[in-house]
């Protein structure tokens, strides 16, 4: 069975070396959908393959780091990065660019890096991450798969080298979710939300 969820966020980017001048050139904004899809062929004890309630609590901080933020490639224009640092509060920079595909590749592993660590404490099994799809506008949108987040042809995504401002670590719930995620420290799910 699969579970699928929407989120909604804004940000900005810049998309170097695409086709579209105005995309490569110009700081723009999207209105993003990010859909998370999980799957299993079990359900928990509350007869769910995983409570959207879960989803909305952890699964959004990752997805809300994008959100009113700025998104960064780390081989772009030093200047660029340094003047976006210093005039916005929320910011990621990612070692890869920012492109609505290398978004759904991003999202993807952070996520299932975090479900991969997450100790399920209501008969959750075999949860999985089936897919993540990025709406950058309401007719165009990516859609990752688990072969496509870990393809080296894409580029490797390094949890480590994804940077997330001040402005963005301080409004999550679990102020050292990225360095559990780096590190490989488990999650626990609340019994009672």
């Amino acid at each position: 069975m699969i579970i699928r969820k929407i989120f909604k966020f804004e940000n900005a980017h810049i998309v170097r070396k695409c086709t579209s001048k105005r995309c490569r050139e110009s700081i723009h904004g999207h209105s993003y959908k990010a859909e998370v899809l999980f799957e299993s062929n079990f359900l928990d004890n509350g007869e769910m393959v995983y409570d959207f309630g879960l989803m909305k609590r952890d699964i959004k901080d990752i997805i809300d780091s994008f959100d009113h933020s700025v998104s960064l490639w780390s081989r772009d224009d030093p200047s660029y990065i340094l003047a976006i640092k210093e005039n916005s509060d929320r910011w990621v920079l990612l070692p890869v660019s920012p492109s609505a595909e290398q978004l759904s590749r991003v999202m993807f592993v952070l996520i299932d890096r975090f479900l991969s660590l997450n100790q399920m404490v209501n008969g959750e099994r075999e949860v999985k991450l089936h897919s993540v799809i990025i709406h950058e506008t309401d007719t165009g949108y990516a859609q990752c798969f688990r072969e496509d987040a870990y393809s080296e042809n894409m580029g490797y995504i390094d949890i480590s080298a994804i940077k997330f401002s001040d402005g963005v670590i301080d409004e999550w719930r679990d102020h050292h979710m990225h360095q559990k995620l780096i590190t490989g420290m488990p999650f626990l799910n609340p019994t009672n939300i």
